[in-house]
């Protein structure tokens, strides 16, 4: 493949932009996580370009997220991950409430899909990974005292947070578990909102915890209709949770500098 190199500036993001489109093709066709791109001299001569346009091309590649970029060695293939993807839910959560209301469609449409792959598919270690999740929800509870500090609070969503991304993750689907790690800090803000619109129409946190273990005895129990029934119900819950507080203007997600 021959790109014709640009000897202006202005010309040479276009031809950077093009070289990096073909290597983009390449590292998700050929090439494997953790394996080095072609040195700089192959392929400025690969794509009859400078070596200067091949070294913008690489680092429009790792800005995409595609390679890391270290001195002195040849840039590496990625591990795929989901931080552009996790940006722009974090996102339209914060400052749009429609983007509220998107979230929780996109969890009905995956998470009963995952709790219903979860009940016939979760391994022992995968069941204990729910559990274990519940189980840090639940000592939370236990040791607060009547009402839950910030920091406990934060802890109570982050393990809330781990039991739908176990799920997920027991299911035996790798993109839905991807999506959910993705997912992970978008959900927790969402989890600091809808808990005010819980506790606007009379709910606990309680209840949140009866609704956790009903999913997880439906998947322990192998009922994948179940499971999704009972995940079904509480997202349902956690949609009208959220027009409760959204309806409050005042509600506005914690910045937590633990996130």
């Amino acid at each position: 493949m021959s790109i014709s190199d640009g000897e202006t500036r202005a010309e040479q993001p276009t031809a950077a932009g093009a070289v990096a489109e073909d290597l983009a093709k390449m590292i998700l066709d050929e090439l494997a996580p953790g394996s080095s791109l072609p040195s700089e001299a192959h392929l400025a001569e690969r794509y009859d370009v400078s070596r200067l346009t091949i070294r913008e091309a690489v680092k429009l590649l790792a800005g995409r997220g595609l390679v890391e970029l270290a001195r002195g060695r040849k840039a590496l293939v990625r591990e795929p991950d989901g931080a552009a993807f996790t940006d722009f839910l974090t996102s339209i959560v914060r400052y749009d409430p429609k983007g509220l209301y998107d979230l929780v469609e996109v969890r009905l449409s995956l998470e009963v899909q995952s709790a219903t792959l979860a009940a016939k598919r979760a391994t022992r270690a995968g069941v204990a990974a729910i559990e274990s999740a519940l189980d840090g929800m639940t000592e939370i509870l236990d040791q607060a005292d009547g009402e839950l500090t910030e920091d406990q609070e934060f802890r109570f969503h982050t393990f809330d947070v781990g039991f739908h991304e176990a799920i997920a993750l027991a299911s035996g689907n790798r993109v839905l578990g991807y999506l959910f790690e993705a997912m992970a800090q978008p959900l927790r803000e969402g989890f600091f909102i809808s808990r005010r619109g819980h506790e606007q129409r009379g709910h606990t946190l309680q209840d949140v915890l009866a609704a956790h273990q009903q999913i997880l005895d439906c998947i322990k129990a192998g009922s994948g209709r179940a499971a999704a029934d009972a995940m079904r119900l509480h997202l349902k819950d956690t949609e009208r949770d959220i027009r409760a507080a959204v309806s409050q203007l005042s509600v506005r997600p914690p910045r937590s500098s633990k996130s």
